[in-house]
């Protein structure tokens, strides 16, 4: 692996520390690039499924590190592998299907066949025909195969990584976010309930930011200002790890209603009533510990949600500088009742791309990239809460987005 080549980007990041985010950041195609290959490509893990998508020998799932489309397969000896999903020999993408089943895979271009751990095992004509052709003497098909990424699962959540160096997953994530990470994935066996999926028209940092912002909960939301599922009177904290590129928003859920939280609050709708009240039939879980809803970040790719009893992981998929895709995984627990696996449906309404809730971030996203791609010189104003990074017991601050680009700064060097 190269080291990172040094570069000099044609506008620089004037502010000092983090508060205060240039525009041009989220639409350079220059430093795009380089995020690809410092982040994506560099020493860090990225979030590519649910060892539950993967249950049988064979079985395999089509995703993304970074823009680049990899193969989630189980082998016949029970492991997990991911490999690149374009062929050793002239680049072909071979896998289309974005879930199925394989004994091994072939190239459909030119036939070259895979085992699935990626090694090379079959090349058509490779001995010539009729004492013409074939490969050359020397060529050897070990030293062909898919390339292979580093894979890292634990408890049940599959990250895998280009670079040789990454370091292990439970130091990466650290040990102040990685109680959270196991307060959800527990080890217990996780059962597949569905999948949503979008392309949202900006820049992948911004859905980072999005999850690390209690600010806007609150002010944008009606259903978590209205119902109390998030607003900013409800009793929580704001994590990060070490190097403050993860993040954790954690929130017990209030009353609801009239207070000074909702005092001049356009989203705030005193008179909302349900006419179906049982998507908030929310029931407490021994698990949850106290928090009724906690919201982690890993960096680069994964949001983990849980939000009452609805359960997802969202997957960052960067698609340019300026869009990206996002895809949600919902899950629960094989021993939850069926009871409980309606409730974490009907919960989910909440989510995804027509969410009561989450079809507000999306839209908002896009008028961010607009107004910011309309003035790249200017620069965002994180800055509530002072200018400082830290945990706090409290949502009026932006210290996890400051944090995120301190350390971001210094992996781009900008």
């Amino acid at each position: 692996m190269n080291e990172p080549r040094p570069i000099v980007f044609e506008r620089q990041w004037r502010d000092p520390g983090s508060s205060r985010v240039p525009y041009w950041i989220y639409s350079d195609a220059q430093i795009y690039q380089r995020e690809q290959e410092r982040i994506f490509n560099g020493p860090h893990w990225s979030y590519v499924a649910l060892a539950a998508e993967v249950p049988k020998a064979g079985d395999f799932k089509r995703s993304w590190v970074g823009e680049r489309s990899v193969i989630v397969v189980r082998d016949h000896d029970g492991g997990i592998n991911v490999v690149e999903n374009h062929c050793a020999h002239r680049g072909a993408q071979f896998c289309q299907d974005n879930f199925g089943n394989r004994k091994d895979f072939t190239c459909p271009y030119h036939q070259w066949n895979y085992d699935l751990k990626g090694n090379l095992q079959g090349v058509p004509f490779r001995r010539g025909l009729k004492g013409k052709g074939g490969m050359p003497k020397d060529f050897k098909l070990e030293d062909h195969g898919l390339t292979q990424l580093q894979v890292a699962v634990h408890n049940g959540v599959v990250f895998a990584s280009f670079h040789p160096e990454v370091p292990p997953l439970t130091e990466y994530i650290g040990p102040a976010i990685l109680p959270y990470f196991e307060r959800v994935f527990d080890g217990r066996e996780l059962t597949i309930l569905g999948y949503s999926r979008q392309r949202v028209p900006g820049n992948w940092k911004l859905m980072q930011e999005n999850i690390k912002d209690p600010y806007h909960p609150g002010l944008l939301h009606t259903w978590f200002v209205t119902f109390g599922l998030w607003r900013a009177d409800n009793q929580s904290q704001l994590l990060m790890d070490e190097q403050h590129r993860h993040g954790a928003m954690i929130s017990t859920r209030g009353q609801g209603g009239k207070g000074e939280a909702t005092a001049g609050v356009s989203s705030f709708k005193e008179t909302m009533t349900l006419h179906d009240d049982r998507i908030l039939d929310i029931v407490q879980e021994p698990w949850w510990n106290g928090p009724t809803a906690v919201m982690q970040t890993i960096f680069p790719s994964v949001i983990i949600q849980q939000q009452v009893n609805s359960l997802s992981t969202r997957h960052i998929i960067p698609r340019g500088a300026g869009a990206f895709d996002f895809v949600w995984t919902h899950f629960g627990f094989a021993d939850d009742t069926p009871e409980m696996t309606r409730r974490r449906l009907r919960q989910a309404n909440l989510f995804g791309p027509a969410g009561f809730v989450s079809a507000d971030d999306g839209e908002i996203i896009e008028f961010s990239q607009d107004g910011m791609s309309q003035h790249p010189d200017y620069r965002t104003i994180s800055e509530l809460g002072g200018q400082e990074i830290g945990n706090t017991d409290h949502m009026l601050s932006e210290t996890l987005i400051r944090g995120m680009y301190e350390y971001y700064r210094k992996v781009m060097e900008v």
